[in-house]
Order: C-alpha cells, then structure tokens, then sequence
C-alpha cells in the first residue's frame, strides 16, 4: 500500500494507522505502537507522533504502507 503526502510535510504515525484502516481508532493506535507493534524502516517504533516522510516504510500486522 501507499499513503502520497500531497503537500504536507510528514503524518504523525499514530494518524497514518488510523487514515489507512489498520487500526479502528486512535487510541488503538496509539496502543498498538507503545506495544512495539509497529516497524518504521525496519525498526521497532514506540513514538506515537513519529513523523513519517517521504521513502517512510511502516509494517504492522503483515501490512506494509510506503509514504510517498
């Protein structure tokens, strides 16, 4: 899957779970993450707010969303 920035600079993580369906709310975002749930670039990621950019990988629950 792919997430297109359009004109914003970054997506907060926990946002981008939430945008892209992978989750079914915000708080389970944030859960999933604190969890160590979520791969950024190959890395565990427990920030919540991360800001994802351009070339971003994020993995969670055998999904794979590139931000481009």
């Amino acid at each position: 899957m792919e997430f297109e920035l359009f004109e914003q600079e970054y997506i907060e993580l926990n946002k981008l779970l939430k945008l892209m369906n992978l989750v079914e709310s915000g708080g389970e975002a944030k859960i999933r993450i604190e969890q160590g749930e979520v791969k950024v670039n190959g890395t565990v990621e427990y920030r919540k707010r991360n800001k994802l950019r351009t070339g971003d990988k994020v993995e969670f629950n055998h999904q794979v969303v590139k931000i481009c």
